[in-house]
């Protein structure tokens, strides 16, 4: 559990989000202004030297990811953020760091694309996380959050996973989040301790062998029991699936939403259900690993799922896997930055009961 502090301040997602950076011991941050995320780096330049962090601004989203492979494999704590088109050019380093098996936490407030696109928040990146996005068989740890409280707390359960599994996190917000502000309790300093790094490169000492940190296996044997040892941990991260359900117990149409979109999603349930309709909500914390689990369990009580993004239907796959049949699965989604009213989710709800009604009828 992360201990809070007392008393609850107002704050802007981002800095809430580099303020418990800062909480939970950041060694060292590089990164690059791009919007909707740049006061991260605004505020970490501002708070991070007398703290005990470097803070740098690099001259490129590529030159940051390769400072934080170096820094992560001295073994610090370490973090950057951006947002979409600058963690795509992120990726390279995101795969070697992965192969490398290093820890850092990557922060995408993610705004509409594709291409540079637009400052609006939106939810594209979902298969860029949460699918490798560079090359080869690896996967990020991946944290959605919903409030600027969770954009604090998943700083310290990023860095907790990332550390505990020696692999990249990422915590996928959007631009809205980022943005704007709500009374959040942050975590206290120091209440995530530094775990042992007995694999960073520190200098050798003559009771060990060295210390070799590198994604280049040229030998496929050798590749292949890399990608063996990457396989293995992803299986164990299953365990660590986390997700939240609102009024499920008795839900007949199940929502499936994530971030803002599942802020939106309690707002048409609230609705929904006071016209009649029993709607519940299956939120994931983290998208990686995907709760696969607990939303294959809540299928078999419902009559239908919908889920609802902020893209062209990205999540929807991993929903309709986990459900694998049981039930039909539909998508709404707004794209480019423009984001879905409660109404506009009630209208998919109502017509979703319809048509189950007219399918009990049949039967």
């Amino acid at each position: 559990m992360i201990a809070h502090d007392n008393e609850p301040r107002l704050m802007k997602g981002n800095e809430a989000l580099a303020e418990a950076a800062l909480r939970a011991g950041l060694q060292a941050y590089f990164g690059y202004p791009i919007t909707p995320q740049s006061e991260v780096l605004e505020y970490l330049a501002a708070e991070g030297a007398g703290r005990g962090c470097i803070v740098l601004q690099a001259e490129s989203e590529l030159a940051a990811i390769n400072m934080i492979f170096g820094a992560s494999g001295a073994g610090a704590r370490v973090m950057t953020s951006s947002s979409s088109p600058g963690i795509s050019l992120m990726q390279e380093g995101l795969s070697y760091m992965a192969s490398a098996q290093l820890p850092c936490l990557v922060v995408n407030v993610n705004r509409g694309g594709p291409g540079l696109g637009t400052i609006q928040p939106a939810q594209g990146d979902y298969f860029q996380a949460t699918k490798g996005g560079g090359h080869g068989d690896y996967h990020l740890i991946v944290l959605a959050p919903s409030t600027v409280q969770e954009m604090a707390d998943m700083v310290f359960e990023g860095f907790r996973l990332a550390e505990s599994y020696r692999n990249p996190a990422m915590i996928l917000a959007d631009g809205a989040l980022g943005q704007m502000m709500e009374k959040v309790i942050l975590p206290k300093q120091g209440s995530l301790p530094i775990v042992p790094r007995p694999w960073a490169t520190t200098g050798k000492p003559p009771t060990r062998e060295r210390n070799i940190i590198t994604s280049l296996f040229i030998q496929p044997e050798k590749m292949e029991q890399v990608n063996l040892i990457l396989q293995e941990k992803y299986r164990r991260l299953q365990g660590e699936a986390q997700f939240e359900v609102l009024e499920t117990d008795d839900a007949e149409i199940l929502l499936v939403a994530y971030g803002l979109s599942a802020r939106i999603c309690q707002k048409a349930i609230e609705l929904a259900r006071v016209k009649g309709i029993k709607t519940g909500l299956l939120r994931p914390k983290t998208l990686y690993p995907f709760p696969s689990t607990a939303l294959a369990e809540r299928a078999e009580t419902v009559e239908a799922i919908l889920t609802v993004e902020m893209n062209a239907g990205q999540m929807v796959e991993d929903v309709k896997l986990a459900v694998n049949g049981r039930r039909p699965v539909q998508f709404f989604g707004r794209m480019g930055g423009m984001i879905p009213s409660p109404e506009e989710v009630l209208n998919q709800i109502e017509a979703l009961a319809q048509g189950v009604a007219l399918e009990a009828e049949r039967s």
